[in-house]
């Protein structure tokens, strides 16, 4: 399958996906989608911004606390059945593949499911992929403040056969920061560890 074919067939699949959810339109596109809008007059992609959460040892933490590394961050939960797995492990592996340059680069976490994910929880989660991962949680409106500055699409789901009760869909990408807050780039959740390492090596 040619990759525009596999590009198209993305692009319906999220717009099924929205339809399903009764999203409307454009605007949910362009939340979804990181490339989607600029800040006015800037040419800068409006992604990311202040934020102040809690971390998995029960501290209050700010985006300033992170400031002068680049910030590899990825929303998901730890209920995440496979999706937030294998994009923790990518980014686990990119690091290690940045040997002593992955110093430069703070890998984190940011719940979409504060309800259950507090911070003993994140801890033990974050710790399972990477050592220098950090997890991050909050209230239910810190979460969807820090959210809305990232075009993160969340949204629970009952689930009626599961003990868990529900889950929570969510956008996956993956968004390299730097050492200002910025938006630099995202990775796709498909994108290879190797492909990751090297695209955050080209922008230290």
């Amino acid at each position: 399958m040619s990759a525009a074919k596999r590009g198209l067939q993305r692009g319906l699949l999220i717009v099924a996906v929205l339809a399903a959810l009764g999203i409307a339109g454009l605007a949910a596109v362009q939340w979804l989608m990181p490339h989607g809008g600029e800040q006015p007059g800037t040419g800068q992609v409006s992604i990311g911004g202040p934020f102040t959460l809690t971390d998995q040892d029960g501290r209050t933490v700010s985006d300033r606390d992170f400031a002068g590394k680049m910030m590899l961050v990825y929303f998901g939960f730890t209920h995440c059945p496979d999706i937030c797995p294998t994009g923790l492990q990518t980014i686990a592996i990119a690091m290690d593949g940045l040997g002593a340059d992955a110093a430069k680069v703070q890998p984190i976490l940011i719940s979409v499911d504060p309800e259950r994910d507090t911070p003993p929880v994140m801890k033990e989660y974050v710790q399972a992929f990477h050592e220098r991962m950090i997890g991050l949680t909050g209230t239910p409106e810190q979460i969807a403040k820090v959210a809305r500055e990232y075009r993160v699409y969340y949204q629970k789901v009952p689930l009626k056969d599961s003990s868990l009760g529900y889950s929570v869909d969510h956008s996956g990408f993956i968004y390299l920061m730097d050492g200002e807050g910025r938006y630099l780039t995202h990775f796709r959740h498909d994108v290879s560890p190797e492909d990751m390492a090297k695209r955050i090596r080209a922008r230290f």
